[in-house]
């Protein structure tokens, strides 16, 4: 093989090995095209075609995705099993109210953290979903006259609530009213009609043993609906022990009137509400859900289960034998 022959072999290879990586870097995606997004942050800013609602606890998130469907990204502020009332937001909760397109929040006093919060989001849309609602105020404690915040528990209030979630959705992507304005429609029948069976559940009970005994006075809403009577430990806030004189009180009517069970709620320590059964020669029921939904796998995954489990729990506890 001759010189210039053994030459131009090793040229041409390394020739044709340069045209190829010219075509790759060709096929590289450029800067102007779309990537796979590797960070959450880069995966809200993919689906920004949906709008984000950003809701400041589980039971607002659930009603909410029901009442949006497939059309907007529904996504709750306080995680599930977290206390509201005196909730610190992160710096990472104030990102992502600036990247929400509206926040929905209870109102009535219940988000004590929120003029703090909101101090910083000002350009952002908030709708506040217990507006229409005639509060019941608080008659007793540090909280007298103000109202009880717990307006969800009750399916009648609950209309209201989605009403108010269909109009705020409405007014920020009217594109989809046709399917914000079938989806509620279809969910608030759902809660009418849990409405009715509760009611009838709670029919069977004799009306002198109609008794809700719990920590927080979560329920007064959901007592005055229903025919119930409600005794607590605290009226609203759960940071708040339960005083001496309010702790015999409650033993005291759980004696007088044979109550069988007591309860709690999910997202406080229940060891006072422990100690009244034990002295009341009651019974400790377990806990309810009000402030937060359970994660996915428990008993109150959705707002219609939170009400289902705690009316049924109830009726079990108050037909069992103290």
């Amino acid at each position: 093989m001759s010189s210039d022959r053994a030459f131009k072999i090793p040229f041409a290879i390394a020739f044709f090995s340069l045209i190829l990586m010219s075509i790759g870097a060709c096929t590289k995606p450029t800067n102007n095209l779309p990537t796979e997004p590797t960070n959450p942050q880069n995966q809200l800013q993919a689906k920004k075609s949906k709008k984000l609602i950003l809701t400041t606890f589980t039971v607002l998130a659930d009603m909410t995705q029901n009442v949006a469907g497939d059309k907007a990204i529904v996504e709750s502020l306080i995680k599930s099993g977290s206390e509201i009332h005196g909730y610190e937001p992160t710096p990472s909760d104030l990102v992502r109210g600036k990247q929400a397109d509206l926040i929905l929040d209870n109102g009535l006093g219940l988000e004590r953290w929120a003029a703090k919060y909101y101090a910083n989001l000002s350009k952002v849309p908030r709708v506040t979903l217990s507006e229409g609602i005639k509060p019941v105020n608080i008659a007793e404690d540090a909280y007298q006259g103000k109202p009880n915040p717990h307006a969800w528990m009750s399916p009648q209030n609950a209309l209201i609530y989605v009403d108010n979630i269909r109009e705020a959705l409405i007014k920020i992507d009217p594109v989809n009213t046709e399917s914000y304005n079938q989806n509620a429609n279809i969910y608030s029948q759902k809660i009418r009609d849990i409405d009715q069976k509760l009611k009838q559940e709670v029919s069977v009970i004799p009306e002198s043993k109609r008794y809700m005994v719990s920590c927080e006075g979560a329920f007064t809403y959901l007592t005055r609906d229903y025919g119930l009577k409600e005794v607590y430990l605290w009226p609203v806030n759960s940071e708040q022990q339960a005083t001496p004189q309010r702790t015999k009180k409650v033993i005291e009517t759980v004696k007088n009137n044979n109550i069988p069970v007591v309860f709690c709620e999910s997202t406080v320590n229940p060891e006072v509400q422990k100690q009244v059964a034990k002295e009341a020669n009651s019974k400790f029921g377990g806990v309810f859900y009000v402030d937060s939904l359970s994660p996915s796998t428990g008993p109150a995954a959705t707002y219609l289960k939170l009400l289902d489990y705690n009316i049924t729990t109830l009726i079990k506890g108050l037909q069992s034998q103290s």
